[in-house]
């Protein structure tokens, strides 16, 4: 394996560990404002959380693209 696709591969993994811990964290912050009786917010951090974890699933699915656009 190519030093470029180990580092691609890294940063991609990276990135997917990110997306998942800032949709973990809005979630705890949503739960945290609900309870201080601040619906809104609450609401907010619901949408950042959703958000991120589109983010993350639409980043798996472009990983998936070239290979199943490829025949082999």
């Amino acid at each position: 394996m190519s030093n470029l696709m180990r580092d691609s591969l890294i940063m991609a993994q990276t990135k997917d560990e990110n997306l998942g811990y800032m949709s973990d964290m809005a979630l705890e912050l949503a739960q945290m404002a609900e309870d201080a009786g601040l619906a809104t917010l609450a609401y907010i951090f619901r949408m950042a959380a959703l958000e991120a974890s589109t983010a993350n699933s639409e980043l798996n699915e472009q990983d998936d693209l070239p290979r199943r656009v490829t025949s082999h």
